[in-house]
C-alpha cells in the first residue's frame, strides 16, 4: 500500500491525464480477460458451443452446461437447506394475513427495483385473495430512505401488517416504532445489514448473517418474488387455493425489469429471472403498463434485451422517484387499463425528459467544479455540491464523474432543514458502503444515516459537516485504495479476426445473453481505418471502418465529443444487430478508442 501522500499525488496525476486526453481517446488500461474456466473451451464441441461462445463463457467462469440453462426449473428453491433464511415465518405470517383479510401495507422504495418489488408483491397477494392491501413509498425529500419512524407515523391508520420491499434491513428505529404501534413487521431486502438487525417478526434477506441462500446478489424484486411464491405455496397446502393457482407467469416482466435496473450481478439465478421476463416481453405478453412504456419509447417488443430494460425502460420508471412520486411508476406497473397505462407512460416519458435536462445542466456544472480543482490536490475521492442542485439527480451526476475521472465520487444536494443528501458511485477495488462505515467509526457525529452497496451508496449529513466528511472520507480512502485502483482497466475478450465479423455472429451473441453486470456483454479488440465519419445529434458519431483487407463495417460511437485523428484506430467494440427500417445489419458499437498503426492490424 502506497502512502497517503503518494496516493494523492498519483490521483492528481491521473486526474490531470484524464483532463488532458482528447475527448475521443481512451486513457484507461486495456486487459484481455483471463479464461477463468479454460476447460469449457476444451469441451466446446461436447457442449454444442461454437468456439467464440465457448471462449466468452470460459472468461465468465461458466464451468458446466447446466449454467447455460435458463429455464424456470433451474431456479434455486427459496426454501430448504440452501433456501432464504426467514422465508418460512414471513410466508406463514402473510398467508395468515390473507386468510383473515388483515390490512397489509407494503413499504416500497423510490427506485425501479423498489417500484417493481412493490407492484409484484401487491399483485401477487391480490391474486392470492388479499383484499385489504395498501402500499406507500417514502418521500425521499421528507422521510428519506426506508421504514423510518417518520414514515411509520404516515402509515394508513388501519394498517395491521407492514412488509418492506427493497429496504428495511437497517431500519432498527423504524421497526421499533412500528412494533410500538402494535404492528407486525416483515422485512424483505437485499442490502447489507448493519451491526444490529431490526426486531421484526421475520426478515428475508440473502445478505443477513447465517442465510444459506447462495445468490447474495439477488435484487429486491427477486426476494419479493420468492416470498410471494412461498405465500402461495402455504395457501395451496392449506386448501385455500387450488393447486397451481394463481399462475405467477404474469409477474416475470416485473422481476426482469427490477433485477436489471438495480444492476445486480447476473449470476446464474439472476440470469434465469431476467431471461424468463425477456421471453414474456418478446412474445408480446407484457403487462399494460410496461407495454405502454415500450410503445412510448419506440421499443419493438420482439427486440427487447436486458439493455432495453436497463437503459430505456428503467430510467423512465426512475424518473418518477427522482423528480416527483414513485407512486406514478407503481400505478403504471399495476394498471390493467391500456388507456390509463398510456397516459401514465406519457407522463413518465415527460418526466424523464425533464430529468435529462436537469442532469445535463448539473453534470456540466459538476465537471467544471472538478476541472477547477488544482492538479496538486490530494483528494482521492471527489465530493461536489451546489446549493441549487436537485437531490433526485445527484446519483446520476456522481456516476458521470466516476465514468470520466475514474474516482469514487459523491454528489450532494440540499433537502431542507440544513441537510444535504449525497449519492455516491465507486470504482473497482473500493466497497463504497463499507468506506462510509469506516467514516462513522472515526467520526460518528458527521453522518445522520447511510446505506448502500459496494458500487453505490447514499448518505445524509448537515451542510456544515460536508468539509469534515470530505476530509474523513479521503483519509479512509487512503487506507482502502491501492495505487492500481486509481488506474481504470477495461477488460475485453481479446482480438476477433474481422473475417469472423458478420451479422450471424451478432445474432448469436445477442441470443447468448442476457448480458449485464457480472456477466458482461462481449467486448472485442480490433484495429481499423476510419473511412468516413459524421456527427449525430447528442454528441454521437456514425463511422465506416475498413480492416485493411477490403472488409468494411458500420460503427457507432456514443457520447464522444471528438475522435482520434486516425486514420488507423484501435477499438474495443461490441458486435450488435442494428435494426432500422425493417432491415437488420451488423453494427460495431465502439466502447473505447486509441490511435492505431496500419502494420499491426487484425486480419
Amino acid at each position: 500500500m502506497a502512502s497517503a501522500s503518494a496516493l494523492g499525488i498519483l490521483a492528481a496525476t491521473a486526474l490531470a491525464r484524464r483532463r488532458g486526453a482528447a475527448g475521443g481517446l481512451d486513457v484507461s488500461r486495456w486487459q484481455e480477460r483471463a479464461l477463468i474456466a479454460p476447460e469449457i473451451v476444451e469441451r466446446a464441441h461436447s457442449l454444442a458451443l461454437d468456439p467464440i461462445l465457448a471462449r466468452l463463457y470460459a472468461a465468465r467462469a461458466v464451468r458446466d452446461a447446466r449454467e447455460l440453462r435458463l429455464g424456470v426449473e433451474e431456479l434455486s428453491p427459496g426454501e430448504g437447506d440452501r433456501g432464504l433464511l426467514g422465508l418460512a415465518p414471513a410466508a406463514e405470517l402473510l398467508a395468515e394475513a390473507v386468510r383473515r383479510q388483515r390490512v397489509v401495507c407494503i413499504v416500497g422504495d423510490y427506485d425501479c427495483d423498489g417500484a417493481t418489488a412493490t407492484a409484484l408483491l401487491y399483485e401477487a397477494l391480490s391474486l392470492c385473495g388479499a383484499r385489504a392491501l395498501r402500499y406507500i413509498v417514502p418521500d425521499r425529500f421528507r422521510w428519506g430512505y426506508g421504514l423510518t419512524p417518520a414514515l411509520v407515523e404516515h402509515l394508513p391508520r388501519e394498517t395491521e401488517v407492514v412488509v418492506t420491499v427493497d429496504n428495511g434491513i437497517t431500519s432498527v428505529e423504524g421497526v421499533a416504532a412500528a412494533k410500538a404501534r402494535g404492528l407486525q413487521v416483515v422485512i424483505t431486502d437485499h442490502h447489507l445489514p448493519g451491526a444490529v438487525l431490526p426486531a421484526a417478526d421475520a426478515i428475508v434477506n440473502p445478505r443477513q448473517p447465517g442465510c444459506p441462500f447462495p445468490w447474495k446478489s439477488s435484487s429486491g424484486v427477486a426476494v419479493a418474488f420468492y416470498l410471494a411464491a412461498a405465500v402461495r405455496r402455504r395457501l395451496q397446502e392449506a386448501g385455500d387455493l387450488a393447486p397451481g393457482m394463481p399462475h405467477f407467469g404474469r409477474l416475470w416482466d416485473l422481476v426482469a425489469l427490477g433485477t436489471v435496473a438495480d444492476v445486480v450481478a447476473l449470476e446464474h439465478n439472476n440470469r434465469i429471472l431476467v431471461q424468463q421476463g425477456l421471453k414474456r416481453l418478446r412474445s408480446g405478453r407484457a403487462r399494460p403498463g410496461i407495454a405502454a412504456l415500450m410503445a412510448c419509447a419506440g421499443v419493438d417488443p420482439a427486440e427487447t434485451t436486458a439493455a432495453t430494460l436497463g437503459f430505456t425502460l428503467a430510467p423512465r420508471i426512475n424518473a418518477a422517484g427522482r423528480l416527483e412520486d414513485m407512486g406514478l411508476g407503481i400505478r403504471l406497473l399495476l394498471s390493467e387499463d391500456p388507456g390509463e397505462a398510456a397516459e401514465l407512460a406519457r407522463t413518465l416519458d415527460d418526466l424523464n425528459r425533464q430529468r435529462r435536462s436537469i442532469e445535463a445542466q448539473m453534470s456540466a456544472e459538476a465537471l467544471q467544479l472538478v476541472d477547477d480543482l488544482p492538479d496538486c490536490g490530494h483528494n482521492l475521492g471527489l465530493c461536489v455540491f451546489q446549493p441549487d442542485w436537485h437531490a433526485g439527480v445527484v446519483g446520476i451526476v456522481a456516476g458521470r464523474l466516476r465514468e470520466r475521472y475514474h474516482r469514487p465520487t459523491f454528489a450532494f444536494a440540499p433537502v431542507g432543514d440544513g441537510f444535504l443528501q449525497g449519492s455516491g458511485r465507486s470504482i473497482a477495488g473500493l466497497h463504497l458502503r463499507d468506506s462510509l462505515a469506516d467514516c462513522v467509526a472515526r467520526a460518528p457525529h458527521i453522518l445522520e444515516r447511510f446505506g448502500g452497496h459496494a458500487a453505490a451508496a447514499g448518505l445524509r449529513l448537515r451542510e456544515e459537516h460536508l468539509d469534515d466528511f470530505r476530509a474523513v472520507w479521503n483519509a479512509v480512502l487512503a487506507e482502502r485504495l491501492r495505487a492500481e485502483d486509481l488506474e481504470e482497466c477495461i477488460f475485453h475478450d481479446g482480438p476477433l479476426p474481422s473475417s469472423q465479423l458478420d451479422l450471424d455472429l451478432a445474432r448469436r451473441l445477442e441470443a447468448a445473453g442476457p448480458w449485464g453486470n457480472g456477466f458482461p456483454e462481449p467486448l472485442f479488440w480490433g484495429r481499423f481505418r476510419i473511412c468516413e465519419r459524421r456527427t449525430l445529434a447528442g454528441g454521437h458519431w456514425r463511422l465506416h471502418l475498413d480492416d485493411g483487407a477490403g472488409r468494411r463495417f458500420e460503427a457507432i460511437r456514443f457520447r464522444s465529443p471528438e475522435l482520434p485523428p486516425g486514420p488507423w484506430i484501435e477499438a474495443l467494440f461490441v458486435p450488435e444487430v442494428n435494426r432500422y427500417g425493417g432491415t437488420e445489419r451488423l453494427q460495431l458499437r465502439l466502447q473505447a478508442l486509441r490511435n492505431g498503426e496500419e502494420n499491426g492490424r487484425t486480419e
